[in-house]
């Protein structure tokens, strides 16, 4: 039986398209579906690694785990990964084809369609339901043209849509009859229902708002979704929703530093689900406190700019004094890179080709450039023999004589550990999702592990938000009104 698709709009940024994807996923996999989530155009710096090795937005890999469905680059045909000078690095099909300005890539967008609508057949081909979601907007009229992203995907791959409104944030009736008013009418016409997502209190206070926002659209309300406090507990996709602190109060403080091309910032998740553990994201203008214990430098997009940005904000001396405490440093991919004597791009990978001093607190230098390193690795360090598992997602080979900080089982090292045992960096995303590295690292700096069992943390969170999907959306009636999409896979 050819597979039917649905796709999931807003009516602006971040207002839980991926969450409720996500959690539909799982609520339709449970019912024995074949589930595919699909996001025709993502612009994040989280991303993750594919089984099919390249890569796609994080929050495709979440949404292909609630479907228990392996991740490959079709379900995010079109990453854009904002850099410095020189815009955004494009990413199609899961490869890096290049770089492009905003400005730009407006004329590049009808391009790209073929790529786009040939991933979402193969999709289709292995599933029953293709869960789509969009991106940004809705009602953004002015980016109408070639829009591969939202509308302009649902007209071409004839998909129904279903608007989704945020209560939360104020507005809701206004955003979701408003939208309505200034898209095309037959865009308007895709629509075959809305949503309210994160509500707040008694849902009887609400009715007549529902009531009034079907009636001004006429289109049908397939539900009021309350806010599902856990979503806190699933990696986060966008970087404007990391709290200032995860739980104030606990008894070890761990800084991130918050630059602004902040990359694969989920790395940083499962120590917010510590309860010892407070985990504060500094961001410029403010100083690195001085009772942190273990200061991250997460990854980067733009390894140079952000680099500037950090001494800029004073963070170089405050690490200095930091580490003169007895702190903790570790570095992940271009925090890593961060904490050498030296980062040089000769090629301009990431703006004018030039070089620049590091933190000089690890003996390693790095040259970006080469081909992109995408892979999944396991491995154990090097002093301890604690095993890891994780991927590596960067651009640069780094060369150190400092100590390893980790073996890799398919041979060779990564990383690189000080003398002092208290800095450390290598290039590993997901090395704290591993239970038994964040024991280890929580251990060496004086933190209580709770005994987390991160993934499996995960999978119940799905399951409970698959539950509060069922009981608060007609999941039903959302099915039926999925239909087999037609379109045209070769233009």
């Amino acid at each position: 039986m050819p597979a039917r698709a649905l796709m999931i709009q807003g009516t602006g940024s971040d207002v839980g398209k991926s969450l409720l994807v996500a959690g539909l996923a799982r609520v339709f996999t449970r019912r024995g579906l074949r589930v595919r989530p699909f996001k025709p155009q993502n612009m994040s710096n989280n991303a993750a690694v594919t089984a099919d090795g390249g890569e796609i937005g994080r929050a495709q890999a979440l949404q292909a785990r609630a479907a228990r469905a392996p991740v490959t680059v079709h379900m995010n045909p079109v990453l854009l990964k904002p850099q410095s000078d020189i815009g955004a690095q494009l990413v199609v099909q899961g490869r890096v084809v290049g770089n492009t300005w905003a400005r730009d890539y407006q004329s590049i967008k009808a391009g790209l369609l073929a790529s786009v609508l040939d991933s979402f057949g193969r999709l289709a081909a292995e599933a029953d339901l293709v869960l789509i979601e969009g991106a940004g907007s809705a009602s953004e009229v002015n980016l109408r043209a070639d829009d591969i992203a939202n509308m302009g995907f649902a007209r071409a791959a004839d998909v129904p849509v279903v608007l989704v409104g945020d209560i939360d944030r104020g507005g809701v009736i206004a955003s979701l009859v408003g939208t309505q008013a200034v898209i095309d009418p037959e865009d308007a016409a895709m629509i075959v229902g809305f949503l309210v997502n994160r509500f707040r209190g008694d849902p009887s206070l609400f009715a007549d708002g529902m009531t009034l926002i079907a009636e001004r659209t006429g289109w049908p309300s397939l539900g009021l979704v309350p806010y599902f406090a856990d979503a806190i507990r699933l990696p986060a996709e966008d970087a404007l929703s990391l709290p200032g602190h995860s739980a104030p109060g606990g008894a070890v403080k761990i800084v991130v530093l918050a630059y602004p091309h902040l990359a694969n910032f989920d790395d940083v998740d499962p120590l917010r689900l510590e309860p010892d553990v407070d985990v504060v994201f500094v961001r410029p203008g403010e100083p690195i406190p001085g009772d942190a214990r273990l200061v991250i430098l997460p990854g980067s997009k733009a390894t140079i700019a952000d680099l500037d940005t950090l001494r800029a904000a004073g963070w170089d001396i405050d690490l200095k004094a930091h580490l003169r405490r007895g702190g903790h440093v570790l570095g992940l991919c271009g925090g890593y890179q961060m904490l050498g004597r030296r980062v040089s791009d000769p090629e301009g990978i990431e703006g004018p080709p030039g070089s620049v001093e590091g933190l000089c607190l690890l003996d390693a230098e790095t040259v970006l450039g080469g081909d992109k390193v995408l892979v999944e690795v396991t491995g154990k360090t090097v002093a301890e023999g604690v095993p890891f598992k994780g991927y590596e997602m960067h651009v640069g080979r780094t060369t150190m004589t400092a100590r390893p900080l980790l073996d890799l089982d398919h041979g060779g090292s990564d990383g690189a550990i000080d003398a002092t045992g208290r800095i450390a960096g290598c290039y590993i995303h997901g090395l704290l999702a591993d239970d038994r590295q964040r024991r280890h690292w929580l251990q060496r700096i004086g933190a209580a592990s709770s005994g987390l069992d991160y993934e499996a943390g995960i999978e119940d969170t799905l399951d409970r938000l698959a539950d509060h999907l069922e009981e608060h959306v007609d999941c039903t009636r959302l099915l039926d009104l999925a239909r087999v999409p037609r379109f045209d896979a070769t233009r």
